[in-house]
């Protein structure tokens, strides 16, 4: 029997900062009012994350100052799950702003053998009582029969799957994240895990995770969430930034440039408004999109719709996960913007469109 003592899922969970000062545990402000829309769940053991994904802040042989302990960019304190479900069904003075704006749970696994069964178990804790939609952002490469899994998770009372595929090639996946830096992971049993989850949950109740910026040509990103696509998933984007101690610590990220011509694609692709042929590439880089992007986007371009954070939904259908501050430190100029950008916002980002 697991010991009460013991600081590890599926009795404790991480939580983000910015969902932690969302519930009134951690103290702070957010940058023009950018509230947590979805209250992002990390599971823990004191073990650890068993891959070794040379970005990430959770990898196995990470060599990082307690200082700089971080998962992307930011510190994910540990709380009882139970004290998580007394706040979000009967939230105190201090949390009431928070937790109001909160339209989903997301549930993140880490690679971890225990992790299939305990995560049934945290959903299944969170869902009845909490009544927030629960999303699982899932780690297939431990988990035996992923569709049997699915359907557990469904049961247990989760709506919509991720599977963070990150890398946007084979290759490139290899070697940020399958044996040539020790990890446990592949290619194809991520893509398989995509197939049963869009079996079980349905077509466009599935998400794809892309970070751009890890060596790919801006045609291979809009080639692999053209795959996600015909799948039946929606591409959610994230820039690459540097985490202190990993591998990859002295990468620098994408360009501005680059990550908007990405962003404009996957929302042209996720709304199925144009096809993978209907863009048009010059080395690898975007050069057009068939038509001009006033044409296609209209009053989604005019507000910006393309360049804010995409995510799974609340009950209503509107964008829930807006990830707040995910990419990059609050400031002018974001690139996953997680709320309506304002006209000043708008000038900048249209302005580094097509600048490199």
């Amino acid at each position: 029997m697991q010991s009460s003592h013991v600081i590890e899922s599926p009795d404790f969970v991480q939580t983000s900062l910015a969902g932690a000062m969302a519930l009134g545990l951690e103290r702070g402000s957010f940058y023009r009012n950018a509230y947590p829309g979805s209250l992002n769940l990390l599971m823990t053991y004191p073990d650890g994350c068993k891959a070794n994904c040379s970005y990430c802040g959770l990898a196995r042989e990470r060599q990082a100052q307690p200082e700089n302990s971080t998962f992307i960019r930011v510190k994910w304190p540990v709380y009882e799950l139970a004290k998580i479900v007394e706040i979000l069904t009967h939230p105190p003075r201090e949390a009431a702003a928070g937790v109001k704006r909160i339209g989903r749970i997301c549930v993140s696994m880490i690679t971890h053998p225990r992790a299939e069964t305990d995560c049934v178990e945290i959903v299944r804790r969170l869902a009845s009582p909490v009544g927030a939609p629960v999303s699982v952002l899932v780690s297939p490469t431990l988990v035996h029969d992923t569709e049997a899994f699915f359907r557990k998770l469904k049961e247990a009372g989760a709506d919509w799957v991720g599977v963070a595929v990150d890398a946007a090639t084979p290759e490139l996946f290899e070697a940020m994240r399958g044996m040539t830096v020790r990890g446990p992971h592949h290619w194809e049993k991520y893509w398989l895990a995509l197939e049963s989850a869009v079996r079980v949950f349905g077509r466009d109740h599935v998400s794809v995770h892309f970070i751009v910026g890890l060596g790919e040509t801006e045609q291979e990103m809009v080639q692999a969430i053209a795959q996600a696509r015909r799948c039946g998933a929606q591409a959610h984007l994230f820039s690459f930034c540097p985490e202190p101690g990993s591998a990859l610590s002295n990468r620098l990220p994408p360009s501005n440039s680059h990550y908007r011509r990405i962003q404009l694609a996957a929302h042209l692709l996720n709304n199925c408004q144009i096809g993978c042929d209907a863009i048009t590439f010059d080395k690898g880089r975007i050069t057009g999109f068939g038509q001009p992007l006033q044409d296609l986007l209209g009053e989604d371009l005019a507000a910006g719709k393309p360049f804010m954070t995409s995510g799974c939904p609340d009950r209503q259908g509107c964008l829930a996960c807006n990830r707040p501050f995910g990419n990059e430190r609050p400031g002018p100029v974001l690139r996953n913007y997680p709320f309506w950008p304002d006209e000043n916002d708008l000038t900048t980002i249209k302005g580094e469109i097509w600048r490199d």
